[in-house]
């Protein structure tokens, strides 16, 4: 079969009632996930993923839910951004530099119907790239060995701890660290159990699913706590709520450029949505020279960073479907989803399991499509969630946390491990 016969294969069952529902649902909660400051991508689909596995979803369903939820999150993380100066997740930081300034000029409605047409038209050449990128690196991985592997996993260590962060002897050791804990549990291939100290919760190893939700939901209901408030809403009123064709046709070779930026960055491991917003709006601001009156209200400052980040979230897929490596936090998150499911993410996936691969492919353009038409009429309502206080909000995401990971292990040995509270202080 070609590339489209595999493609339509997918759309069958990225269409089916079921799934479409499911993908309704995941694209509404990663949009209210997205808005809510300091959540993020990673927290929601961490969050979801051991409610979708208790749930009994057949592995396509949980990973169009995952998807959608993470394209959902890209889309939310604008409105909190756009309308109070405060991003959602990493990925909207470069929104706020132009995007607050047209909320207090009136232009709310505009820029926040304009980061929807430009996250949307950035998916989309993502997906085209995905669609016809991704089989071609798939058949060269098919031919990797043991030597390959290894190489890929130092390259996979080399682009965290060069793109991540600024501080790369800091990500280094986070990443060397996560190599050891995946070291706990009976050894794979001489049964041999390592660092349980003779305890039988340990025996399996510490679960993925847990670190990631101690690490990332855990910490972030700390942070919140530290906080005291989350911004202001202070907007002009605007006469238009929908930008007009001159607006679009003058931001529109910003997101063309912009989302193949966006899509590149994404392939690279670890690179992420934040390093595609940045590299893209800085590129655009050098392009319009004098001219240009970004970090004012530039509608161009606006589209930019948009079209990357979702490019860039629908790109980070070609590197985990194909390699085994994640291109981002949030697909890392995915991985574990997979091996939940007993599937091994690698280069073998798309011969193993074509209907799977292609099924989450097809959803990428499904989700993104119930995105767009969800946004748009939506943006009030969802401006309004951005009033939950965080004395409700952090009990509902703690509650929503713990229960989703005694749900996958009825264990209460996970729930400590869960809790960690060391990285808040790692992340500092």
């Amino acid at each position: 079969m070609d590339v489209l016969s595999f493609l339509m294969t997918g759309f069958e069952v990225a269409l089916q009632p079921q799934n479409l529902l499911i993908a309704f649902i995941g694209a509404f909660v990663g949009t209210i996930v997205g808005l809510l400051p300091g959540l993020g991508p990673i927290n929601g689909v961490a969050i979801l993923l051991p409610f979708a596995y208790a749930l009994g979803l057949p592995v396509e369903s949980a990973l169009i839910l995952l998807a959608a939820v993470y394209l959902g999150c890209e889309y939310g993380g604008r409105i909190s951004a756009i309308l109070i100066n405060v991003p959602g997740d990493a990925g909207a930081i470069m929104t706020t530099m132009d995007g607050y300034p047209l909320a207090q000029q009136g232009k709310a409605g505009i820029a926040l119907s304009l980061s929807s047409v430009s996250s949307f038209i950035g998916s989309m050449v993502a997906f085209i790239g995905i669609v016809f990128f991704a089989p071609i690196l798939a058949n060269w991985a098919i031919a990797f060995g043991p030597a390959e592997y290894f190489a890929l996993m130092v390259f996979a260590i080399v682009c965290l701890t060069g793109l991540v962060s600024t501080q790369p002897f800091k990500t280094l050791i986070m990443a060397l660290i996560g190599l050891g804990l995946s070291t706990v549990g009976m050894d794979a291939i001489t049964g041999v159990y390592r660092f349980t100290f003779d305890s039988v919760g340990l025996s399996d190893g510490i679960a993925f699913t847990t670190i990631v939700i101690g690490l990332f939901s855990v910490s972030e209901i700390l942070l919140l706590l530290e906080r005291t408030t989350v911004g202001k809403v202070v907007l002009a009123q605007g006469k238009r709520s929908l930008f007009n064709l001159k607006e679009l046709l003058s931001s529109l070779a910003t997101i063309i450029r912009s989302s193949f930026i966006g899509f590149f960055s994404g392939i690279l491991p670890g690179a992420g949505a934040s390093v595609a917003s940045a590299m893209a709006y800085t590129t655009e601001r050098k392009l319009a020279g004098e001219k240009g009156k970004f970090g004012q209200g530039d509608l161009r400052g606006l589209a930019a960073p948009e079209s990357a980040n979702n490019a860039a979230a629908c790109g980070s897929f070609i590197p985990m479907l194909t390699l085994g490596v994640p291109g981002s936090g949030t697909t890392a998150v995915m991985m574990g989803a997979l091996t939940l499911y007993n599937i091994t993410p690698g280069p073998q996936l798309f011969a193993e399991q074509p209907v799977l691969v292609w099924a989450l492919i097809a959803s990428l353009m499904v989700g993104n499509i119930i995105l767009l038409v969800l946004n748009l009429p939506l943006v009030g309502f969802f401006a309004k969630l951005l009033n939950i206080p965080n004395y409700i909000l952090i009990p509902v995401i703690a509650t929503v946390s713990f229960v989703g990971v005694y749900a996958i292990h009825r264990a209460l040995l996970h729930k400590p491990i869960c809790k960690g509270f060391f990285s808040d202080i790692i992340f500092k």
